[in-house]
């Protein structure tokens, strides 16, 4: 599976966030930059950490005009669990055919423990307020993960 390409529009979604509400891809066109990231599963403990690095710099991304939008195959009763624990400050979408994580490469064979299966392959792609695909990140680091974010939206400006 391959990511869509830089400069392109961004496959479009609409899918439930944690409140059962639709929220798509348009709704931010002409406003907002998206920070569209893909993580396995709420509240396990990689994914936390790269929340709350995002729910830490929720000010940081507004000043530069982005929103961060989550995606997992979780429900969307767990995903309201996460964020009332953690006191998460953006939407996480919930994604459960990974019909979204597919149209964006995000979804394919993993390893762990040396069992070999396919699941959410952690990525975060940014998308321009045109609705254009500015950038992917597919090399993510949950501890860092919201200091690169910032870094390269500084870099797009």
């Amino acid at each position: 599976m391959a990511f869509p390409k830089i400069g392109n529009l961004a496959p479009a979604f609409s899918l439930k966030n944690q409140d059962g509400k639709t929220v798509s891809l348009k709704d931010f066109k002409g406003k907002s930059t998206v920070v569209l990231y893909f993580y396995p599963a709420a509240m396990t403990p990689g994914c936390t950490v790269q929340a709350c690095g995002l729910r830490d710099t929720a000010s940081a991304l507004a000043a530069l005009d982005a929103v961060a939008l989550g995606v997992s195959p979780d429900p969307e009763k767990k995903l309201h669990k996460f964020i009332e624990r953690d006191r998460l400050n953006f939407d996480l979408l919930s994604d459960p055919d990974h019909e979204v994580a597919l149209k964006y490469g995000a979804w394919g064979p993993k390893k762990f423990m040396g069992r070999s299966y396919d699941g959410i392959l952690r990525t975060t792609f940014i998308i321009g307020k045109d609705g254009r695909l500015l950038h992917v990140m597919d090399k993510v680091k949950t501890k860092s993960h919201h200091d690169d974010v910032l870094a390269l939206l500084r870099t797009l400006d």
